[in-house]
């Protein structure tokens, strides 16, 4: 991910390799953020916003809506990065999944 890409150069066989990154991205998140704390709300509101993204990924995926699909991966995967760098998610410490350094 992060690399520029012309529409007319989005295949399946790259959407569906984002796709399985974010998925793999999705499943090791864990919210790091305390029960009670402000926080927690926006932690919240990121994982939401990407797997709401990632599902619709996926929907445009199989109708075949390969620019739509790649758009909505990239920007579920951002949210995951975002709330990783903020320290809302706790990743294990995975850098190849998540932008962490510095």
């Amino acid at each position: 991910m992060g690399s520029s890409v012309s529409i007319l150069e989005i295949g399946s066989d790259l959407v569906e390799k984002d796709i399985e990154i974010t998925r793999r991205a999705l499943d090791k998140v864990v919210i790091a953020s305390p029960e009670k704390s402000h926080l927690r709300k926006v932690a919240e509101d990121f994982l939401l916003m990407s797997t709401s993204y990632f599902k619709d990924a996926i929907h445009f995926y199989e109708k075949g809506d390969l620019v739509n699909a790649y758009g909505c991966i990239n920007y579920a995967h951002g949210w995951l990065d975002a709330g990783a760098r903020l320290g809302l998610f706790e990743t294990g410490g995975d850098n190849r999944l998540f932008t962490l350094l510095e």
